[in-house]
């Protein structure tokens, strides 16, 4: 599917959207309350998403968008796959944090799209952590290991378990890097 071109609009829709899922529901992200927070009129909303389907495939298309871009830094990123992985494990709030959880919360409802597009971004990142450490345990551990960083920083972010600093987060590579058996590359 091709996404239609951005407009300033489409992505005041889109951010709207994602923060009523993100900051309460689904069942709170009606047309009218997307249209509000946008603050474009119901008709604005409906020339770039004529249903509520329409919104959510498009929340789904940014986000299959940003983990495209991700995959593609991962894969190239100049300390190796692992690293990036892990140090990218952190939720700063970022584009592809928000829309993650946005997807999250639509999987959540039961929404089988969000669910395959959340598994699609999986499994994107796996195989290039598969194709980077020796053995495929190995690879799903530091999916893990990243998973727990992740979930630790965007919801529990006082917790003591989140990574505070710089050298912890090297001490952590270094281990990490230990179990892929010193290859990360």
């Amino acid at each position: 599917m091709v996404m239609p071109p951005s407009s300033p609009a489409r992505d005041r829709i889109l951010d709207a959207f994602e923060e009523l899922l993100t900051e309460q529901s689904e069942r709170a992200a009606t047309l009218d309350a997307v249209a509000a927070r946008a603050g474009v009129s119901k008709g604005g909303l409906l020339y770039h998403f004529a249903s509520k389907d329409a919104l959510v495939e498009g929340v789904l298309e940014r986000l299959r968008s940003l983990v495209a871009d991700d995959l593609e830094r991962m894969r190239t990123a100049p300390a190796g796959p692992v690293d990036y992985f892990v140090r990218s494990s952190v939720s700063w709030q970022s584009a592809l944090d928000r829309t993650v959880i946005a997807a999250a919360r639509l999987a959540q409802g039961a929404d089988a799209n969000a669910r395959e597009t959340l598994q699609q971004m999986q499994q994107g990142w796996l195989g290039i952590l598969e194709s980077a450490v020796a053995d495929p345990i190995a690879a799903k551990a530091i999916m893990l290991i990243g998973d727990g960083i992740y979930y630790n920083s965007a919801l529990l972010p006082s917790t003591t378990a989140v990574v505070k600093d710089e050298a912890d987060m090297d001490r952590l590579i270094a281990l990490v890097q230990e179990l892929a058996g010193g290859s990360s590359r």
